[in-house]
């Protein structure tokens, strides 16, 4: 509220010094600081959608004390639109966005608590075997996530679905709606690289087709198919619907390392039995996948 009047008194003046200006960015970037670091590592999409709608706000703001009719318009637009998606965002992880605001969620603590979790070995597999895995099964369920974005390696994993559906298999993609760093995001990326609408199905549609899966092929995601976030009260992902990547009968997951989710929790999906992991960039391994499917 400080800072808000500040910056009246500031913008009603007829010549604001320089330190005046300095002071007001100052609190101003204070301010955000601050209302972010109590934000825990899976909230931070919801957070980064609401910055998004503030900006918009601000440009509105800016665009009254300047007369810009247009600055006001899209300022508005932009605002509206990131407050749509701030609350799809929070709805699609089952929080409201007082909670995430202001819960102190994801606490260094209750982390550290949760690490025992996720114990055991990771077990590798390379890309020959999980070509062969995926070949010869009856259905893949193919779970995209950012690290695929980031790896842009949406082109490939679809030649790759395409090769495995000449051979019989049917390929389905499973699409989280915080998957990436916005709704749609996923969707978007599949859509480009021209994978059939038919093919592309939401948590709600594809969740109990997972235990019927013979393959999941889990790319770039990792908060999404956490099964902690259904077994375990204390972790910090606790509540927010996944996918139930860990109820098909094999899963392999391609990371570029063992690093955590943007949660910063542990994923025991990786310590499974029924999981294998397939490091390397997402789309020099979907590059690898195909070439040993069409080996076979």
């Amino acid at each position: 509220a400080g800072m808000l009047i500040f910056g009246f008194l500031l913008m009603g003046a007829e010549s604001p010094s320089s330190f005046s200006i300095l002071v007001f960015f100052g609190l101003a970037l204070l301010f955000g600081i601050m209302m972010t670091l109590p934000i825990g590592g899976a909230d931070m999409p919801v957070v980064i959608s609401l910055y998004n709608a503030l900006t918009g706000l601000a440009v509105a703001f800016e665009g009254f004390v300047l007369g810009n009719a247009a600055m006001i318009i899209a300022g508005t637009v932009v605002g509206s639109a990131g407050t749509l998606l701030t609350q799809l965002m929070a709805n699609a992880m089952n929080r409201p966005i007082s909670n995430v605001l202001f819960s102190g969620f994801g606490s260094g603590a209750t982390t550290e608590a949760v690490q025992g979790d996720a114990g055991g070995v990771m077990k590798e597999i390379d890309a020959t075997d999980a070509a062969v895995m995926m070949a010869y099964a009856d259905k893949v369920i193919i779970v995209p996530g950012y690290g695929m974005a980031v790896a842009q390696a949406q082109h490939k994993v679809w030649e790759f679905a395409k090769l495995l559906e000449e051979r019989g298999v049917t390929v389905k993609f499973a699409i989280h709606p915080v998957a990436g760093r916005m709704p749609g995001h996923m969707n978007v990326l599949l859509a480009e690289a021209g994978v059939p609408y038919d093919k592309i199905y939401d948590l709600e549609e594809i969740n109990n087709e997972f235990p019927q899966a013979d393959v999941a092929l889990v790319i770039g995601a990792n908060d999404v198919v956490n099964p902690v976030a259904r077994t375990n009260p204390d972790s910090p992902i606790y509540g927010m619907p996944i996918l139930d990547v860990d109820k098909a009968r094999n899963v392999i997951v391609v990371k570029r390392g063992k690093g955590k989710g943007f949660s910063g929790v542990e994923n025991a999906l990786f310590f499974l039995d029924n999981t294998r992991m397939l490091y390397g960039d997402g789309q020099d391994v979907a590059g690898k996948l195909i070439a040993e499917a069409k080996q076979l």
